[in-house]
């Protein structure tokens, strides 16, 4: 795991949600896909392909998009 993800919109969780442009690392990815977070900010809220959205943080100056809107959860 470890790789580096940037939320592009808000997450939607009643409590306390994650906020786009919120950036932290994979930590796991489960059997149905959820990748398991761990947020700079503390929280552990996994994210759901097909209902987040976020992009890979490939480098500090280079991105690539990643969005739930593609095949798979990627666009190009």
């Amino acid at each position: 795991m470890g790789t580096r993800l940037e939320l592009t919109s808000d997450m939607d969780d009643s409590y306390a949600p994650v906020l786009a442009g919120t950036q932290g690392e994979v930590i796991s990815v489960d059997d149905i896909g959820t990748l398991h977070m761990q947020w700079d900010n503390g929280r552990s809220l996994g994210i759901v392909i097909g209902e987040d959205h976020f992009k890979v943080i490939l480098k500090p100056q280079e991105e690539q998009t990643m969005d739930s809107q593609g095949i798979g959860g990627i666009s190009q």
